[in-house]
C-alpha cells in the first residue's frame, strides 16, 4: 500500500467491519483500543510511511495519516505515534541504528516516546528519569543504566521500542539530557513496568499510560547521537513530528464536513431544506474555506521538510500552532448548525460529539499552541528584519508549493534550532499579492489590498518587538496569530500559483477557493465597502453550493479532486 487512493480503498472494504462507526463507537465507549484496526493498518505496510530515511516523504505521511484520520482520530493517533517515536532516530541516529530502527517499523512494530512526566510535564528540562553510565565509562560497550517513571505516553504499553529522554548529568541544563533506543524485549525481568491506562475526554480508546524503569540496561549503542543532545534532538524531531500532527486535524475536519453536509441536505425547518437557508450557508462557506486554509498550510509545510529544512523550526511552530486552532473553531462552528445531534453518542447524531473531544487533544500534542506561538515569538525579531529585506529561498519554496514536483530525499544536516533564512513564504508574500493583483482572478484586488495593509502594519510593530525572560506579554500572542495568517496567506497564494490544476474545476473557477480562503483569512466585514461586504457572502455562498454539491469523502485541494 503506497496510495491514498488505495489506503481509502481499504478502509472503504472495512466499513462494515473494523472501521465501522458502530464498531469504533462501542471501542470508545469501552474505552478499548482499536487493535483490529490497527492490525489492518499493519497489514497494509502503513508503518513503511514513518520510515523517514533514506527515502521518505513526510507530505505522504500525511496524507495517508489524515485518510485514517478521517475514519477515526484515535485509530490515526494510535497508529501514527510510531511515527513521533522514530522521529529523533531519523534526525540522530547512526546508519547502523536507523536501519534497524526502519526494519522494525516496518514489520509493524510500536514505537513510543518517552518524554513526559508525572510531576514535570513539558518541562523536558526538569526531568527525572536517569541514566548513569556502567563502569568503564559511556562510550565503551558498558552502556547505561536508566531509572524513572514516563507518564502519559501514547503507546507505552503497546511499544516494543521506546525513545526515551534521559538525565545524564545530575546538574542537568541544555546539556544534561541524552536520548535512549530502549528495547523492551531485551530487558531483565523487572526492569520496565507498564503503569496503567489513563482515562482521557477524547481518543478513549489510545493507550495512553506510562511506564518505569528500574536500572534497566542499555548498551553504547542506544545512545541516540552524542551524550547531552537529547534537548537538540527532541527540538529538531519536533520540526517534524508538530508538521505530521496537522494530519488529525485535516482528517477531522474533512469528517465533521462529511457530517455536517449530510445534514444539512437530509433536514428540513420549517417546510426547507436547511441547506437553502442563507445563514446555515455562510456557516457551511466558511468552515470550508477554513478546512482549505489548513489543507494549504499543511501541505507546503509537509513539502518544506524537503525543500526548506533550515527554517523548519520556524514553519513547524506556525503550523502547529494554526492548523489544529484552526479546526478546533472549525469544528466548534459546525457543532453549532449540528445544534443537538452534535451532542448525541447514539443514531442519529453518532460521530460528531466523539470527532468534537478526540480533536481537542491535537492541539496539545507535541508542544501546545501557547509553547509553539512562544518559540515563535523567541525568532520574531529575526523574522521581521527578513521580511524587512524580502529575501526568500526561492527555488526551495516554489518546490514545496508544486504538489506536483518531486521532493528532494530528507536532509537532516541542513535542519537548525534556529532558522538563519527567517519564513521564505511570509517573505515571499508581498511579491505573491502584488503578483495576484496584476494577474488575478478577477475580484482578489481588495483581497490583496486588505492583506498587504495588514502584513504592513504587522511589520511596523513587530519592529519593536524584544522577547523577555520573565513572560509574553497577550498582546505578544496576538503577533504570533498574525504572523501565522500571514504565512496562511502566503500558503494559498502559493498553491494557487504553483499549480495549475488548482486553477480549474469546481473550486479553481474563477479563483472561488483563492478567495474564499482570503476572506476567510482577513476576517470578514473588517472593512467598510458595502459592496465588498456582498462580495464576501457571494464568494462563500458559492463555496457552500460546491461542498453542498460533492458526494466525495474528502473536500481537498491536495488530493487533487479540485
Amino acid at each position: 500500500m503506497t496510495t491514498t487512493t488505495e489506503l481509502e480503498t481499504l478502509l472503504a472494504a472495512h466499513e462494515d467491519d473494523v472501521f465501522s462507526p458502530d464498531t469504533l463507537a462501542a471501542l470508545d465507549a469501552r474505552d478499548e483500543f482499536p487493535g483490529d484496526a490497527v492490525r489492518v493498518l499493519d497489514e497494509a505496510g502503513l508503518p513503511s510511511h514513518y520510515v523517514l530515511a533514506p527515502d521518505g516523504d513526510v507530505s505522504e505521511t500525511v496524507r495517508l495519516l489524515r485518510t485514517v484520520a478521517r475514519r477515526d482520530l484515535t485509530v490515526a493517533v494510535a497508529h501514527g505515534k510510531t511515527f513521533l517515536g522514530t522521529a529523533p532516530v531519523w534526525v540522530a541516529g547512526t546508519p547502523a541504528q536507523v536501519a534497524r530502527l526502519a526494519e522494525r517499523v516496518r514489520r509493524g512494530e510500536a514505537v513510543c516516546w518517552g518524554l513526559t512526566e508525572r510531576d514535570h510535564g513539558a518541562d523536558l528540562l526538569a526531568g527525572e528519569l536517569a541514566a548513569v553510565a556502567e563502569p568503564g565509562g559511556a562510550a565503551t560497550d558498558g552502556g547505561w543504566r536508566l531509572t524513572g517513571e514516563k507518564w502519559l505516553i501514547n503507546n507505552a504499553t503497546r511499544a516494543t521500542l521506546a525513545c526515551v529522554l534521559a538525565r545524564t548529568d545530575p546538574a542537568g541544563g541544555g546539556r544534561g539530557f541524552s536520548l535512549f533506543v530502549v528495547d523492551r524485549a531485551g530487558l531483565p525481568e523487572g526492569a520496565w513496568r507498564d503503569l496503567p491506562k489513563v482515562r482521557t475526554h477524547g481518543i478513549r480508546g489510545a493507550d495512553i499510560s506510562g511506564f518505569t524503569l528500574e536500572g534497566a540496561p542499555v548498551g553504547a549503542d542506544a545512545l541516540v547521537g552524542a551524550e547531552g543532545d537529547g534537548i537538540a534532538v527532541v527540538l529538531k524531531a519536533l520540526q517534524l513530528t508538530r508538521i505530521a500532527c496537522t494530519a488529525l486535524s485535516l482528517g477531522a475536519a474533512d469528517h465533521a464536513l462529511l457530517l455536517a453536509r449530510e445534514f444539512a441536505v437530509g433536514r428540513e425547518l420549517y417546510g426547507r431544506r436547511l441547506a437553502e437557508v442563507p445563514h446555515v450557508r455562510r456557516i457551511l462557506g466558511r468552515a470550508a474555506a477554513a478546512a482549505l486554509t489548513a489543507e494549504a498550510v499543511s501541505a507546503l509545510s509537509a513539502r518544506s521538510v524537503h525543500t526548506l529544512p533550515g527554517e523548519l523550526s520556524v514553519i513547524s511552530a506556525i503550523t502547529k500552532a494554526y492548523v489544529p486552532t484552526l479546526t478546533q473553531e472549525t469544528l466548534g462552528s459546525l457543532g453549532e448548525l449540528l445544534g443537538v445531534r452534535g451532542f448525541l453518542t447514539s443514531p442519529p447524531g453518532v460521530g460528531f460529539a466523539k470527532l468534537e473531544r478526540d480533536h481537542r487533544i491535537c492541539a496539545i500534542f507535541d508542544g501546545s499552541t501557547v509553547v509553539n506561538r512562544t518559540a515563535l515569538l523567541s525568532q520574531l525579531p529575526r523574522l521581521t528584519r527578513k521580511l524587512t529585506r524580502r529575501r526568500t529561498d526561492n527555488e526551495g519554496l516554489r518546490a514545496a508549493a508544486d504538489l506536483t514536483a518531486p521532493l528532494p530525499a530528507f536532509d537532516r544536516n541542513r535542519l537548525s534550532l534556529l532558522s538563519l533564512t527567517g519564513c521564505s513564504a511570509v517573505q515571499a508574500l508581498p511579491e505573491l499579492a502584488e503578483r495576484v493583483q496584476e494577474e488575478g482572478p478577477p475580484g482578489t484586488g481588495g483581497l490583496m489590498d486588505r492583506l498587504l495593509t495588514e502584513l504592513a502594519s504587522l511589520e511596523r510593530e513587530s519592529a519593536d518587538f524584544l522577547p523577555v525572560a520573565d513572560g509574553l506579554p497577550s498582546t505578544a500572542f496576538a503577533l504570533a496569530e498574525r504572523y501565522e495568517r500571514a504565512y496562511a496567506a502566503a500558503a494559498v497564494l502559493l498553491l494557487w500559483r504553483e499549480n495549475p490544476a488548482l486553477r480549474t474545476g469546481r473550486l479553481g473557477a474563477d479563483g472561488l477557493w483563492l478567495r474564499a480562503c482570503l476572506t476567510v483569512l482577513l476576517g470578514e466585514g473588517d472593512h467598510d465597502k458595502a459592496g465588498d461586504h456582498a462580495n464576501e457572502n457571494d464568494v462563500l455562498d458559492a463555496l457552500a453550493a460546491a461542498l453542498l454539491g460533492t458526494t466525495d469523502t474528502q473536500f481537498t485541494l491536495w488530493g487533487g479532486t479540485a
